[in-house]
């Protein structure tokens, strides 16, 4: 599943790779919070957690995952990537010149680093 992360500033969406992950995940859960956040903003901020609490992430996630970043790709102002697991950070690594924003990726262990750089300059909410 998929969950939104709280506390995070206006502008900025969070998403946690819980359990296992489906292409119907995205549809629900992270596809809405996108489209909310673009209702009021021109570009948007995304943390996306894919950590110890991950245990499988299906085909048809990572196809939705793909077509929701290819589909919004110029409405990120910046993506924070969270992971320890290789078959995520090694495709980011070797792709992430090709993302029209700024992208970074940290460790599990930099998470708080990973939040502070996604919202950097922006007001927390409430």
């Amino acid at each position: 599943m998929i969950e939104l992360i709280d506390g995070l500033p206006d502008g900025v969406i969070g998403i946690e790779a819980v359990g296992e992950v489906t292409a119907d995940d995205y549809e629900t859960v992270a596809i809405p919070a996108l489209q909310r956040a673009l209702a009021t903003h021109d570009k948007i901020r995304l943390l996306h957690v894919l950590g110890d609490r991950l245990t499988r992430h299906t085909a048809g996630a990572l196809w939705e995952d793909t077509r929701l970043g290819v589909a919004h790709a110029r409405k990120f102002e910046r993506i924070a990537v969270v992971t320890d697991l290789e078959r995520f950070r090694a495709p980011l690594k070797a792709g992430a010149w090709a993302v029209p924003c700024e992208i970074r990726l940290f460790s599990n262990a930099e998470r708080a680093d990973a939040e502070a750089w996604i919202s950097a300059d922006l007001q927390h909410a409430s």
